[in-house]
C-alpha cells in the first residue's frame, strides 16, 4: 500500500478518502491546508505513539465506539474497531480521514470514485450514516462539539 495515495474506502460511519498525504486530500475537499485532518489509527499503541491520554479519560477512550477525541495537543484522532475498516488501516497503520463529499455537500458517489487515486469496494458497497461524535477532552473536563 502506498501511503502517498488517496483511497476511497468505507468507513465505521461513511464513505470516506483515506491517505497518510493530507495535502492531496485538502486539495481534493478543497479547503485550506491550515484546517487538520482526523486521524484514524489501527491501534491503542499507535495512538499512544501520537498523543497522551489524559488519565481521567483513558477508560471512556478505550471504550468508545464511533467517536473522535481531540486531546490536549490538538489531533482529532478515532481508534477504528469496524473490522472491515480496520483491514485496511492494519496495512499503513494511520490514515489522515475525511467523508468523501465535496465540503459541505452530500455524499456524491461519482465525485468520490473520480478523486480517488484507488478504491475499495466492498460487499455492502458505499454509503454515507450518521457521522462519528466528537469529543474535545482536557486534563479532566471534556466537551462534546458534535
Amino acid at each position: 500500500m502506498n501511503p502517498s495515495l488517496v483511497y476511497l474506502a468505507q468507513t465505521e460511519t461513511t464513505a470516506g478518502f483515506l491517505s497518510q498525504n493530507a495535502d492531496a486530500l485538502a486539495r481534493i475537499k478543497n479547503r485550506p491546508l491550515d484546517k487538520s485532518f482526523l486521524i484514524s489509527v489501527d491501534s491503542f499503541s499507535m495512538l499512544k505513539t501520537l498523543t497522551r491520554i489524559p488519565k481521567a479519560h483513558r477508560h471512556r477512550v478505550r471504550k468508545a465506539h464511533k467517536t473522535t477525541f481531540v486531546y490536549p495537543c490538538g489531533l482529532a484522532i478515532r481508534v477504528i474497531k469496524d473490522t472491515t475498516h480496520l483491514q485496511f488501516l492494519q496495512k499503513i497503520k494511520w490514515s489522515y480521514s475525511t467523508s468523501s463529499n465535496p465540503s459541505g455537500k452530500a455524499f456524491d458517489e461519482v465525485f468520490a470514485q473520480e478523486n480517488a487515486d484507488v478504491i475499495l469496494f466492498t460487499c455492502k458497497g458505499f454509503f454515507e450514516s450518521k457521522p462519528s461524535s466528537i469529543i474535545r477532552l482536557r486534563k479532566s473536563k471534556m466537551k462534546k462539539l458534535r
